[in-house]
């Protein structure tokens, strides 16, 4: 099958979007396919070239987005459909569309080629924390394009359903894989860990971008409580202000690889803040390396955290509910070594591997139907 995954980012870019396009890329090569990726160009002075790609990638002409220059947004160009052409596409793949993906439905319905759309991003949720409206307009937006694909795939049940209630046709689910070769809780270090927290203080982690949307200031209460260090790791556009409002926090910046999984495995407890996860693969990442979690209540972490039995959900926008629980956690040793191994045990078999073949499969019943109607 030659597969062509247009995607809003990718590696170097490091983002939910970049990993499962990558990650998906690798398994169609594993699987014996020929995909082609078609993403934003990277920032001028960045080794694009670093990354070991497993299969071609054209780059098209972008510009960083204003107030946000780690999201680079594509230009019109002439490469997209040419790369479509010229790859001789059974099937697009369209990533989290909204700028270059659109273009990338287009040129598909142009072509006759059927498109798979994958659902990533909540840009209705970015419009009210940028905007503080435009709520509507983004879901108009996102149902228009969602509605010219053959399928759509949401990552988690709250995204299905919002995604049906929006109007948004052909919707099935699609969830994330997770490296549990990679994530696990041997990976514990203690020279690590002795170098976060010198005074043996229970170690609390945040991991994702760090940006209006995800809320980490809801952290300060934890940074607050004694016996406590709160490592964050990640960067973004309000790294600054969060220095200032998570004192004795420890922001180690953007960390990758195996590098993170130590990380990962050195945590006592994870906390994730932002409300509008379609799926969040940190909190996915952190019960591989057996670490429990404490998550809010909403989006992609209701399918992922088993309240009570591999952490603890609280209300979004809940700064005292958050340090409540990671303060129950912190005084019961016992219930987070459970919390930790029940988790590892329930991603145990959510491999890329197990979630790209379902994809695959996804890609079949497209085709399949495509024939069925031009036979018809």
């Amino acid at each position: 099958m030659r597969v062509v995954i247009v995607t809003e980012s990718f590696p170097p870019d490091v983002n939910g979007v970049a990993h499962c396009a990558l990650q998906t890329a690798r398994h169609l090569v594993d699987r014996g396919h020929l995909p082609l990726v078609v993403a934003p160009a990277t920032a001028p002075g960045t080794r694009a070239d670093a990354l070991e790609a497993p299969c071609p990638v054209v780059r098209v002409p972008s510009l960083p987005l204003p107030g946000y220059p780690q999201v680079r947004v594509a230009l019109p160009s002439r490469r997209l459909g040419a790369a479509l052409t010229g790859h001789h596409a059974d099937v697009v793949h369209l990533a989290s569309p909204f700028v270059l993906g659109v273009r990338g439905m287009a040129a598909a319905a142009r072509l006759g080629i059927p498109a798979v759309a994958v659902y990533q991003t909540d840009l209705a949720g970015y419009a009210r924390t940028y905007m503080g409206a435009g709520e509507a307009a983004a879901w108009r937006r996102i149902r228009s394009v969602h509605a010219a694909a053959d399928r759509t795939l949401a990552p988690s049940s709250a995204a299905l359903h919002d995604l049906q209630a929006h109007g948004v046709p052909r919707v099935r689910l699609w969830r994330r894989g997770v490296d549990t070769a990679r994530f696990r809780p041997d990976h514990r270090d203690a020279a690590l860990r002795r170098e976060l927290a010198p005074d043996g203080e229970l170690i609390v982690g945040y991991v994702g971008r760090l940006a209006p949307e995800k809320h980490v200031e809801l952290l300060a209460g934890v940074a607050g409580l004694p016996g406590v260090r709160l490592v964050v790791v990640g960067d973004g556009p309000s790294r600054a202000p969060l220095t200032d409002a998570l004192p004795g926090a420890v922001f180690l910046g953007r960390r990758t690889g195996d590098e993170l999984a130590r990380i990962f495995a050195s945590l006592d407890l994870f906390v994730h803040t932002g409300p509008f996860e379609t799926f969040c693969q940190t909190v996915q990442e952190a019960m591989a390396s057996g670490v429990p979690v404490v998550a809010p209540a909403a989006g992609g972490p209701l399918d992922l955290v088993d309240h009570g039995r591999t952490g603890l959900l609280v209300p979004p926008h809940d700064a005292a509910a958050v340090t409540g629980a990671v303060t129950a956690l912190a005084a019961d040793p016992d219930l987070r070594a459970a919390y930790g191994a029940a988790g590892r045990a329930r991603v145990r078999e959510r491999t890329w591997a197990a979630v790209g073949d379902q994809l695959i499969a996804h890609y079949e019943d497209v085709l399949a139907a495509r024939r069925t109607a031009v036979a018809a």
